[in-house]
């Protein structure tokens, strides 16, 4: 696992430095604000698209072969990133990026192959605290190379850095991962395979997967339309460049990497996943009707606090849960359909993100966001019971021991 968690560090650097000059490079190109969403949102169109497929080849052929090749594929897509000269360049490069980032589920995998259900939270919590990290040092970097200046970023020095590292975490994985998955474990490549929405359907129609799968793609279009409309909100509200949101985000880099890297284990064994995802949805919601009314750093880093706390506690504990409903032998399809739902949410939340924004204000994205937090924790309550269930079932499975009726998931969904 140590080694697991350096090369997803390293690569989420690399994808964290780009993140903050991101709204300005689509802004650089003469972009408007819906325009610039969709260019965020193209990322998370190629991850899903090919999460999926890099979850089945993982498990056919093993996590380490897939890992090797999107992190080479990264690796391009951050230098086309760097000699964009025009707005569909800058797509193109995005888009690609995201066709290699769908090994994000590959990752998920690596850690259901290597963690037992009782400690599945705590693994995923520590590739979560991966990405927290690598969104300390990340967005920091490529604000400092980007600039101050909104009007005056250097575009060119964050994407080569990050080519770079990306570049590192491809060595290190063909030098040092081990392979996780045994032979005995994998499917069979010959065998029929069901295409993405036949798995998501299948996959949707287990009991409680498909109300998972809603919740997590609800938290994440409320994420990741504050995360995309932000740089712009700041520039509007505060005045900021990529350099003072490179800051922030670096800030709730620390916030999610330190929950995700050891509370997130503690709260669950406390709480329980299930109750972890009511938490979480309150907690967005709070921080989502904060951030409009932060005139000054103080209360908008109080608010940014609240919406890190919320999204760090709810991935794990969702993620958790839909391993813990799934055989071995298909972790890797599941997390990709996991995957795909929280990308194609990454696809449609930007989208309706900058619409609101540019239509309605830059105020909307963040009202809209409370109402879909609300209703995340009315979901969340709804299947709290089903849920927890189910944990104990998987848990008694593992140790041997028949589930007890009453512990056995029904479908609610």
């Amino acid at each position: 696992m140590p080694i697991l968690f350096l090369i997803v560090f390293i690569d989420l650097v690399g994808f964290g430095i780009v993140i903050p000059l991101l709204p300005f490079y689509g802004e650089h190109f003469q972009a408007d604000p819906f325009v610039v969403s969709l260019m965020m949102a193209s990322y998370s169109l190629g991850q899903f698209v090919a999460a999926p497929f890099w979850g089945r080849l993982s498990d056919s052929i093993g996590r380490r072969p897939v890992l090797i090749l999107t992190l080479f594929g990264a690796v391009l897509s951050y230098i086309w990133l760097g000699l964009a000269t025009t707005l569909w360049m800058l797509f193109a490069a995005r888009i690609v990026g995201g066709l290699m980032a769908g090994n994000i589920s590959t990752a998920f995998a690596y850690i259901a192959d290597i963690t037992t259900p009782e400690n599945r939270a705590k693994g995923m919590g520590l590739v979560g605290a991966a990405f927290g990290l690598g969104f300390i040092a990340g967005p920091a970097i490529g604000g400092i190379l980007a600039g101050s200046d909104p009007l005056n970023a250097d575009y060119q020095t964050p994407a080569f850095v990050a080519a770079a590292l990306s570049f590192v975490a491809f060595v290190l994985t063909i030098a040092f991962l081990k392979e996780s998955l045994p032979p005995e474990q994998r499917t069979d490549k010959a065998a029929p395979r069901p295409n993405r929405w036949t798995q998501i359907r299948e996959a949707s129609s287990r009991p409680g997967i498909g109300m998972l799968l809603l919740i997590s793609f609800l938290a994440t279009f409320v994420f990741a339309g504050m995360e995309t409309t932000f740089a712009m909100w700041s520039r509007r509200q505060l005045g900021w460049g990529p350099e003072q949101n490179g800051y922030l985000f670096a800030f709730i880099g620390v916030i999610a990497a330190v929950l995700q890297g050891g509370a997130v284990g503690r709260l669950t064994k406390r709480f329980g996943e299930a109750n972890l995802i009511v938490q979480g949805a309150v907690a967005l919601a709070i921080g989502m009707i904060m951030i409009p009314f932060s005139t000054s750093v103080v209360p908008l880093i109080v608010a940014m606090t609240v919406v890190a706390y919320g999204f760090s506690v709810i991935n794990p504990a969702l993620n958790s849960l839909i391993s813990l409903r799934t055989p071995s032998n298909e972790q890797g399809m599941m997390m990709g359909v996991a995957r795909s739902a929280t990308t194609m949410a990454r696809v449609v939340g930007p989208a309706w993100a900058g619409i609101l924004f540019a239509q309605l204000g830059k105020e909307w994205p963040y009202y809209a966001g409370l109402v879909l937090m609300l209703l995340v924790a009315y979901l969340g309550l709804k299947s709290l019971k089903d849920n927890e269930a189910a944990k104990r079932a998987a848990l008694a499975t593992a140790n041997g021991a028949p589930a007890k009726d009453e512990d056995r998931a029904s479908p609610i969904d």
